[in-house]
């Protein structure tokens, strides 16, 4: 389907123009492709805002003070559960205490050989 648009020059002479959609195939779906990929974007960097601002305004976990390791110890890792606190130590130990972090719960040695 060709779409012709007449223009009248100065001379007054008739010189058919063609319209952009008619010299160029698909042009019209690419623009409707554009323009879907253009507001797939906008959603898309509006759902991630919303996300980090869900996540910045989260309630933050209460830590203990301080936690009453054995001398000595050194901890490399800390797992908070619902209700106790396990510390993986540098001796190859969990030690489990309470939430609070004051009451030893349960001390499990890791065993096995070491890279």
């Amino acid at each position: 389907m060709m779409i012709w648009t007449v223009r009248l020059d100065m001379d007054d002479k008739t010189t058919p123009e063609v319209s952009p959609e008619a010299t160029i195939p698909g042009l019209r779906l690419l623009r409707w492709l554009v323009t879907g990929l253009t507001a797939t974007m906008i959603v898309g960097l509006l759902a991630i805002v919303a996300l980090l601002v869900i996540l910045v305004n989260r309630d933050s976990v209460i830590l203990p003070d301080q936690i009453a390791l054995p001398a000595g110890v050194e901890a490399r890792a800390l797992t908070i559960g619902p209700n106790w606190l396990a510390v993986v130590t540098s001796d190859d130990r969990i030690l489990i205490y309470d939430d609070q972090g004051e009451r030893l719960l349960q001390e499990v040695v890791i065993e096995g050989q070491r890279p």
